[in-house]
């Protein structure tokens, strides 16, 4: 979004991350927004309405999990590893690596959780701008 997080606040800025970015997608075509009534309260959800944009970043993953691995999160694409973060702290992270053969599922599984394992902060220390990509994982794992 260009504006500029503070880390020490970060548990603070990502409240209301999640419904900021779901009005982007919904302004791009990507998610509508339906209000779903669940038992006793209406509650808005976001349904995905391209699925051709929610394959390309599944393909996107996968590929970069399996062919164009790096094995160093510093020499990775950044994006990447942001949606591999953000796939991981959403819990989704399986779905995108689902329809792959097990043998593959192993791998993309093995080499991700390799990755999320790391110290966040050892790697912030690292960084070549993607101190703000540990740091959100960093609040998720303590969450």
């Amino acid at each position: 979004s260009g504006e500029t997080w503070n880390p020490f606040k970060l548990q603070y800025q990502l409240r209301n991350v999640r419904e900021r970015l779901a009005k982007a997608l919904v302004e791009k075509g990507i998610l509508t927004t339906e209000k779903q009534n669940f038992l006793l309260f209406d509650m808005t959800t976001h349904p995905v309405s391209n699925a051709s944009e929610k394959q390309r970043l599944v393909k996107k993953l996968q590929e970069s999990v399996l062919e164009r691995w790096v094995n160093d999160p510093q020499r990775m694409e950044r994006r990447t590893l942001a949606l591999l973060v953000l796939a991981h702290a959403s819990d989704v992270l399986e779905n995108v690596f689902a329809s792959l053969a097990d043998d593959k599922y192993d791998v993309a599984m093995n080499r991700t959780k390799d990755l999320l394992d790391m110290d966040p902060e050892v790697e912030a220390a690292k960084a070549r701008g993607t101190e703000m990509i540990w740091a959100v994982l960093a609040a998720f794992n303590k969450s």
